[in-house]
């Protein structure tokens, strides 16, 4: 089938329809044939030997050993009682600590659950502004990490084991003949840094020696095209009415995500039809979880946004003076319009974001088109930058590297990161390097960095030590240690203060830091107060007090004196337009992007988030080359896919460049014509057994100049294919269009449209069973989920995977519809195959059907009914049969056709939720509405006598939602939120017409589009 053949299919469609492929919108017989079959041929067996040699070989991050062996006898474990319990330890019981978790510099605030003494979960601070409560799904899965049997262990100095001390000796030496030069050679290459102690410790050593100099580099977080803006932005899109994004995802990435997907989706929430609803706009050039929240999406090259913010500010009254740019005439005599009228409408109450892809320029236009409507200081606040290290990290190491070539750099100190496997391919930061006389390298792996320096130390975990970070509001947060050193790795802190001749323990450097800082002491002066703005009486109780609620409330950028007097830099001048590339055909933009999962490679050994599948694509296990049908079609490469078959490999070159492994190709409808982007993270040689030489490095392809698009670039078809593993076609629910989307203005008018989108629901009695067989006198559970809210970023599916001990399979036995993942969020498309007029995400988890297709099928009762409403497994009675799963309509129960959870890895025993059964070999498994909670809140509650409070319980995926797209409770409570939330017009349950009757219902997605458009 061609594309001409999918137009034409579109064009007869009629009413609402929603796709969730190409191949579905084809809807040829042999993906009829793949929609039929659940359980592909021979699911039963494991007969590629190649397939079954890499599953064997991923055994370190949640995959099992010796899973494909007939036995599953579970090994023998010795218990060890206490001598004397501790005191606040009640078996069974968790306790929770305050701490945070650094990424890309910025601190995202947590709670971490603590079982006996070992980290098992984190949540979301809910007393935190950055938070609010939720989390993401790096920090959901990185406690996986602290127990990563492949983490570097020890100190090493060229290829030998060495100590702590030892290591200390030699630096200590090291700068003793440095100060003679003022360390003139000496130079120090971080990541991001927004830690006040150890930014101090950094401070310390550069004015004892006054010659050396601080680098920053981060392939994700600190690199910059064309300038750093010299300021940074806080958002406040609770008081927005309209929005406009400029390449900004800030509702999928970014250490705000949390606390904007909280504010924007609180304007998203409807409990009437009289509501007010927000309105998003987004120009992009590939397809991001905001852009497929928008209203209105206008799919631009990376480069032509600056064309777009340029048409915007002259529209508002910014006087620009750039010259015109190459928009299409649809998006500059049609789009921009609209979205000026609508800026102006709501002056003071919209504003403009611009993306951190985009040059300074692009920044400098959003803050003065945000000025010239009275936006800041209402949606917006300008700050000076949190993060103490140098703001341009693509500048920064190309001056490091000009040092290092021209013989200028006797030692440098890398503290975290990978520059050899993720530096810019056109500084040959690896001849750089060599050049260097002593090289040492703090990380977490013995990666390819690690592995050309003298010195590497191993680098504590961030549950594993004591330190401090700033959330992207400016707000200090403490790191505190859960657990002592698993494998005795230390921190950057611990490491600069080895350098400053203080082998102090982090605790030490911490908490002297804030000591002085509460006398006043310190370079920064911060101003430190409880959240009523009380005063502390000593430096214990504030120490005591922050450490408890994890945080300095008083430390925000938006609160403290430097944020009102702050004042940007000069904006630099728009600069002209990129020309594109000349050429016999259209110029291909190369957009790159880190993956949303696993970064730049830091994340590639952690097995739940290379299984986790992306955004939009359901991609696992893999980077694939983004590019829209009619581009594809323009280059000769197929347009559709059936299942998980191999997708065609093409060669990417750019003007003296070119990447070393070809990339297969994913056809993403929403991306920008003549872009293909391509997400970097993956084809590291040295970071572990689970995420060595999986996927396809595209870093040789990332220039200084141009790290985040760049044109000219030329595509070839390699005739080879290779197989990409996609869940976005799995469990499909053949065509019964199980999204409702109204518009609001049709909502407001006849609030019954979302009822009338669906079937008919058969009444109560509709049954060859006994409508009355289940009495419900006391709980009757039930869950809600918002699509309006939702934003489709996943973190629910990763807590779930937290929370329920579920196992990793590995690429191929997802390749064969085997993940066991017990909630999954389907995407739908709406309109051309292009540019979709709209996306939707939809949550499925188990519908804990009152009339459960699969509790009447199973031939040993393993499915069974409790007397509260949840469909429960019994794993001891189940046999495999797979009858509950053919039966149920919604294609949520997973079966364990292996051994997948890995009881032989001892690292990995620590991790496991204590109150949630590992699944063995040939048992059915799925979700239980999180009962292991609801078992402990019906236990507190009888021991106080009363009745479990609305609220009291909150499963792991209504936890982790920064949307608040989720709310569970119990139905028979007419003042519960679930209740309410039950009896909006807005209600529905999916697939009603079968007589299941759904306790999981959702409430429709209503969107806001502007009339004009």
């Amino acid at each position: 089938m061609t594309l001409a053949d999918v137009r034409s299919r579109l064009a007869g469609l009629e009413g609402r329809a929603y796709w969730r492929s190409l191949e579905e919108l084809a809807d040829t017989p042999d993906f009829k044939e793949y929609v039929h079959r659940e359980f592909p041929d021979q699911a039963s067996e494991f007969n590629d030997p190649a397939g079954r040699r890499t599953f064997l070989k991923l055994m370190g991050a949640s995959l099992a050993l010796a899973g494909v062996s007939a036995c599953t006898r579970q090994p023998e474990e010795k218990l060890v009682p206490y001598v004397k319990q501790p005191e606040e330890i009640v078996p069974g019981r968790p306790l929770y600590y305050a701490t945070a978790m650094p990424q890309g510099g910025v601190g995202v605030p947590l709670l971490a659950e603590n079982h006996m003494g070992r980290p098992t979960k984190l949540e979301g601070n809910p007393e935190h502004p950055a938070s609010l409560g939720a989390s993401d799904i790096l920090s959901q899965a990185s406690v996986l990490n602290l127990y990563d049997p492949d983490r570097s262990r020890t100190v090493i100095e060229r290829g030998d084991v060495k100590t702590w001390s030892a290591f200390v000796t030699a630096m200590q030496a090291a700068m003793t003949s440095h100060r003679a030069l003022q360390g003139a050679g000496l130079r120090i290459l971080t990541e991001p840094i927004t830690s006040p102690s150890l930014v101090d410790q950094i401070h310390m050593l550069l004015e004892d020696l006054p010659q050396a100099k601080w680098h920053q580099w981060d392939a994700v977080y600190g690199a910059r095209q064309g300038g750093a803006p010299g300021f940074d932005a806080i958002y406040h899109f609770a008081k927005a009415d309209v929005v406009v994004s400029l390449d900004a995802d800030f509702l999928g990435w970014g250490p705000a995500q949390l606390r904007y997907t909280k504010d924007f989706s609180s304007r998203r929430r409807l409990n009437t039809p009289a509501d007010a609803l927000n309105r998003l706009y987004v120009a992009e050039p590939v397809t991001t979880v905001t852009g497929a929240n928008a209203d209105h999406r206008v799919a631009v090259k990376a480069r032509e946004i600056q064309d777009v913010v340029v048409g915007l500010a002259t529209g508002v009254g910014v006087n620009v003076g750039a010259p015109a740019g190459t928009l299409a005439d649809d998006v500059r005599s049609k789009w921009i319009p609209a979205v000026v009228a609508d800026l102006k409408a709501n002056a003071g109450k919209c504003v403009v974001v611009a993306g951190d892809h985009q040059p300074a320029a692009v920044h400098a236009l959003a803050r003065s088109i945000n000025q010239q409507l009275g936006n800041v200081g209402q949606t917006v606040h300008y700050v000076a930058p949190i993060a103490a290290s140098p703001a341009d990290g693509t500048a920064s190491i190309v001056d490091l590297v000009a040092d290092m070539n021209a013989g200028k750099v006797d030692m440098l100190v890398m503290l975290g990161g990978n520059p050899v496997f993720n530096a810019p391919a056109d500084l040959n930061f690896v001849g750089a390097l060599d050049k260097v006389g002593l090289r040492v390298h703090l990380g977490t792996y013995v990666d390819e960095t690690a592995e050309r320096c003298h010195w590497h130390v191993n680098e504590a975990h961030y549950l594993e030590m004591w330190g401090d970070v700033r959330a992207f509001d400016g707000t200090v947060s403490l790191i505190q240690p859960l657990i002592a050193p698993i494998y005795d790795g230390h921190s950057a802190l611990e490491v600069v203060g080895a350098l400053n001749g203080t082998a102090k323990p982090g605790l030490d450097l911490v908490k002297d830091y804030w000591t002085r800082a509460f006398g006043g002491q310190t370079k920064d002066k911060w101003p430190l107060s409880d959240g009523n703005g009380r005063a502390f009486a000593t430096a214990d109780a504030f120490w005591r007090h922050t450490l408890h609620d994890g945080f300095i409330s008083s430390t925000s950028s938006i609160s403290t004196p430097p944020s009102t007097s702050y004042s940007a830099p000069a904006a630099p001048a728009v600069p002209a337009p990129v020309s594109p590339a000349t050429g016999s055909g259209p110029s291909i933009e190369i957009v790159f992007r880190p993956d949303p999962h696993i970064l730049d490679g830091r994340n590639a050994n952690n097995g739940w988030l290379q299984e986790l599948p992306k955004p939009l694509s359901k991609v696992v296990w893999d980077n694939v080359a983004y590019m829209n049908p009619r581009t594809a079609e323009r280059l000769g490469i197929s347009t559709y896919r059936v299942g998980n078959q191999n997708q065609e490999l093409i060669d990417i070159t750019l003007p003296g460049r070119r990447s070393p492994s070809r990339i297969p190709v994913w056809i993403m409808p929403g991306t920008a014509d003549d872009v293909v982007a391509v997400h970097f993270g993956y084809g590291s040689k040295k970071s572990g057994r689970v995420g060595k030489d999986v996927g396809h490095n595209v870093f040789p392809l990332r220039s200084s100049t141009a790290p985040w698009f760049e044109s000219g670039a030329q595509i070839a078809k390699s005739g080879e294919t290779y197989l990409v593993a996609s869940t976005q076609n799995h469990f499909a629910m053949e065509g019964r269009n199980p999204v409702r989307a109204v518009d609001l203005t049709e909502y407001r008018t006849n609030p019954q449209s979302v009822a009338a989108l669906g079937h008919n629901r058969p009444p109560k009695t509709l049954t060859l069973y006994n409508p009355d067989e289940h009495q419900y006198n006391g709980n009757k559970w039930g869950m809600t989920l918002d699509l309006n809210a939702c934003t489709g970023c996943g973190v629910c599916v990763a807590a779930c995977v937290a929370e329920n001990n579920i196992p990793v399979v590995g690429k191929v036995q997802v390749s064969k519809s085997r993940e066991m993942h017990w909630l999954r969020v389907d995407t739908y498309y709406a309109g051309d195959a292009n540019s979709p007029s709209a996306i939707y995400h939809q949550p499925v988890p188990c519908q804990q059907c009152e009339n459960a297709p699969c509790e009447t099928v199973c031939p040993v009762a393993a499915t069974v009914h409790s007397d509260e409403g949840l469909n429960d497994m019994v794993y001891n009675r189940c046999v495999g049969t797979r009858y509950c799963s053919n039966n149920c309509p919604y294609k949520v129960r997973r079966f364990n056709f292996m051994l997948y959870a890995d009881f032989y890895t001892p690292e990995l025993y620590a991790q496991r939720n204590p109150d949630v059964t590992i699944r063995s070999r040939g048992v059915m498994e799925k979700c239980t509405y999180c009962v292991q909670r609801i078992n402990h809140a019906r236990i507190d509650a009888k021991t106080a006598g009363n009745p479990i409070a609305d609220g009291a319980i909150v499963t792991a995926c209504e936890q982790a939602c920064p949307a608040n797209a989720i709310v569970f409770g119990d139905m028979n409570d007419p003042n519960s939120r679930v209740a309410k939330l039950k009896a909006q017009e807005r209600n529905y349950g999916v697939l009603e017409d079968l007589g299941t009757r759904p306790r999981t219902s959702y409430l429709a997605k209503v969107r806001n589009p502007n009339p004009a458009l």
